[in-house]
């Protein structure tokens, strides 16, 4: 099992991933750029990998300010762990969590060499979220759909 404060054992590769909802109930997605390795082109929450030594919830508020220049407030609540393998071959642990962050949420902070574009979704708009993604990958569509409570 995994808490805020886990350190992930060494030879695992973690994510985490952070929905970060406004005060309109719409979740914050980034478009991942067109020559990532995994997943171009597609939709994201804010998410990145735990580096060596780091615990999930360090992992976390830092790549919450990398990607947008907010602060991590508070953890709102986990949305679970998946395991999932890349194009790439390698296994990830991915948790995820609602989020609430500080900040001027109308004007992130982009890595513009990794994203080209961010919006914020509403329930009604999920769908867009499965756009340039493989058949069968809801990942993030399922992700955020949990956060909106859905």
């Amino acid at each position: 099992m995994y808490e805020l404060k886990t350190v992930p054992d060494a030879g695992q590769v973690w994510c985490v991933g952070a929905v970060i909802i406004d005060a309109r109930r719409r979740a914050f997605l980034q478009r991942r750029g067109p020559n990532r390795s995994l997943f171009p082109g597609c939709w994201d929450i804010v998410a990145g990998h735990v580096e060596s030594g780091e615990t999930l919830h360090e992992a976390l508020a830092r790549e919450i300010l990398e990607e947008t220049g907010w602060t991590l407030e508070r953890v709102v609540r986990d949305l679970g762990l998946v395991i999932w393998t890349g194009n790439d071959g390698v296994q990830r642990h991915e948790v995820s969590f609602v989020v609430a962050v500080g900040g001027d949420l109308t004007d992130p902070k982009l890595e513009w060499d990794k994203h080209t574009e961010y919006a914020w979704f509403d329930r009604a708009e999920l769908s867009q979220i499965l756009q340039n993604r493989p058949p069968f990958d809801e990942m993030i569509h399922d992700t955020v759909s949990r956060a909106l409570g859905q």
